[in-house]
Order: structure tokens, then C-alpha cells, then sequence
């Protein structure tokens, strides 16, 4: 058989045992090893059909996975990541009764409410929240003070920000009042605290920040702080918005 050699982080994420991001961070802190070698560089790559790769000295293996996809209704006042160093409370402790270890697809703040996909799948995972496949997702966004016509034009237009531009695909006036605005925006990226750092700078703080949707995935009656399992032709419809459907069978 003629080796196929991957990068560890694509390795990892692909059996289920964290996302690509959290991967390259177990490998800097030393728990990632390739027969026998601790490895502490993302860029290095194994075969995982003929390497031995161990996490936390536990053998890792892609054929031992069953892939699971939820959806969750996230509540504001919960961190999306698997371990705070503050306490404060975390995803998964909403996630009552699921026997698999799950992350996270992407971010959604402290503050931020609504649709969070969970998931120990990392290709899916990957190429959900990663800019370059395009998988849109919509927001409703309440913000202090009255949008103007011109403001509106403004938010459609997009802003330059420290760490590059901004500029939603979609952008529409839902309420509107002398204080606040219901905004409903559309973006193809997940930068950290984006839409909130994107409203700061045209002088209209978020007030609430709700996630409504996903590619064609909304939440339904989903309520709030309750989750499901995601149905075959859900996974289906976001694996085929990336391409990854043409690679492989669900």
C-alpha cells in the first residue's frame, strides 16, 4: 500500500477527538505523539493507516468513529469551547444524555445566543466554519439606536477593521425604533466577535446577537438551550454547500 501522508491536525480532527484549531493546541502543548515521538509542530504528517498516533497516550483510531451532528439552541452566558480556565459554564454541559465527546462547529460567543452545530466530525466541522467553503450564516441583530437609510447603506457597504475588511452579503431592516434596531445580516465568516466589533465601528453597539441559521439549517422550535440530532439530509445539504459530500459517504 503506498503511504498517504496528511498533516496530525487533519488526522485528529478526521477521528472525532477535537477540531482542527484545538488539534495544532494539544500538539504546542506536547499530548500528540507518532510512534513513540512527541510531536509539537502542526505543519508535521503521518499515514494513519501505518503510523502510530497517540493523544494523551491513547491510540487513535478513524475506523472506531461514529460520526454525530447536533444542533443546539445555545442561551447567552455559556463559553463555546470545551474547557474555561474561568468556570464558567460550557456548551457541552447542555448536551444531557449524548455518550460521544462533541465540539463545537465554529464560534458564538459568551453573549451571543442561537444556532451552534456540535459535532466529532473535523472535516465537517472544518469545512462549515472555514471562510474559504462559503457556508453562509444569518443573524438577527438588535442594535442600539435608530438605522437610518444611510446607516443601512453603511452596513451593507462593510468596513475595514484592524485584522481586515468586513462585508455582510445580505443586510435588511427587520424593527426599528428612536433606541434600538433588529437587523438581520448574513456573512460568510466567523472572525472573532466580528458583527459586534463591525457595529462598534459604524457607532451602533449589539445589544442581543442571535444566530438564526446555517446554509439552509434554521432552528426550527428548537427553544432555547435545547439541542437535536441533526437529520441525514441536513448533514447532507451542508456537506454538499462545501464539496465535501463528492469526497465521501455519510
Amino acid at each position: 500500500m503506498i503511504p498517504v501522508e496528511q498533516r496530525l491536525q487533519k488526522i485528529i480532527a478526521g477521528c472525532g477527538i477535537a477540531s482542527r484549531r484545538a488539534a495544532e493546541q494539544m500538539m504546542r502543548d506536547g499530548r500528540v505523539s507518532v510512534n513513540g515521538r512527541i510531536i509539537t509542530q502542526p505543519g508535521v504528517k503521518a499515514d494513519d493507516a501505518r503510523d502510530e498516533i497517540r493523544v494523551d497516550g491513547g491510540l487513535i483510531s478513524r475506523d472506531a468513529v461514529s460520526r454525530v451532528y447536533l444542533i443546539l439552541n445555545k442561551p447567552k452566558g455559556y463559553v463555546v469551547t470545551l474547557k474555561d480556565p474561568q468556570n464558567r459554564p460550557i456548551v457541552t454541559d447542555l448536551l444531557r444524555d449524548v455518550p460521544e465527546r462533541l465540539f463545537p462547529v465554529g464560534r458564538l460567543d459568551y453573549d451571543s445566543e442561537g444556532l451552534l452545530l456540535m459535532t466529532n466530525d473535523g472535516e465537517f466541522s472544518y469545512r462549515v466554519q472555514h471562510p474559504a467553503f462559503k457556508t453562509p450564516k444569518t443573524y438577527m441583530v438588535k442594535v442600539r439606536g435608530s438605522i437610518t437609510r444611510g446607516d443601512l447603506e453603511a452596513i451593507r457597504k462593510g468596513a475595514m477593521l484592524e485584522d481586515g475588511s468586513f462585508k455582510p452579503i445580505w443586510a435588511a431592516v427587520e424593527k426599528s425604533n428612536k433606541k434600538s434596531c433588529w437587523i438581520e445580516l448574513t456573512i460568510l465568516e466567523g472572525r472573532n466577535r466580528i458583527i459586534r466589533r463591525f457595529f462598534d465601528s459604524i457607532g451602533h453597539p449589539v445589544a442581543r446577537l442571535i444566530r438564526t441559521s446555517i446554509g439552509d439549517l434554521g432552528l426550527g422550535e428548537l427553544e432555547t438551550g435545547e439541542y437535536r440530532y441533526m437529520q441525514k439530509k441536513e448533514v447532507k445539504s451542508l456537506l454538499d454547500l462545501s464539496g465535501l459530500r463528492k469526497k465521501r459517504s455519510i
